[in-house]
């Protein structure tokens, strides 16, 4: 499965046309709440939406809640090489990115599920 989508709209439109988008929606929910960051999303939610409210959580996290936020990435289990990746410019950039490799994941995990669960 190609994971390498340039930003989120694409990753998600795609999760769309595999059938996986909602349980994309169903995997980041579950994500959220083990992090414990309660979040509010509609399992029909649009991906415009989706990446919307996504990147303005991400955003929140890095400047109110850190410890919050690297408690996500490690529960969503963001591959620290593609974090170190990351260019930093600015918070608005960089929750944008960090949005997207956990977008990234989350769809590897739906995808991984879908395929060799028995």
């Amino acid at each position: 499965m190609k994971l390498d989508f340039p930003n989120s709209i694409e990753l998600l439109t795609n999760a769309q046309k595999g059938n996986l988008y909602g349980k994309l929606v169903v995997q980041i929910k579950k994500d959220f709440g083990l992090a414990n960051i309660p979040i509010d999303l509609a399992k029909d939610v649009s991906p415009e939406n989706l990446q919307a409210f996504l990147h303005e959580k991400i955003y929140y996290l890095i400047l109110e809640k850190f410890t919050d936020y690297l408690n996500l990435l490690y529960i969503v289990d963001v591959p620290e090489k593609a974090f170190k990746q990351i260019q930093v410019t600015d918070v608005v950039e960089v929750a944008e990115q960090v949005s997207l490799l956990i977008l990234r994941r989350e769809l590897q995990k739906v995808w991984l599920k879908a395929n060799y669960s028995s």
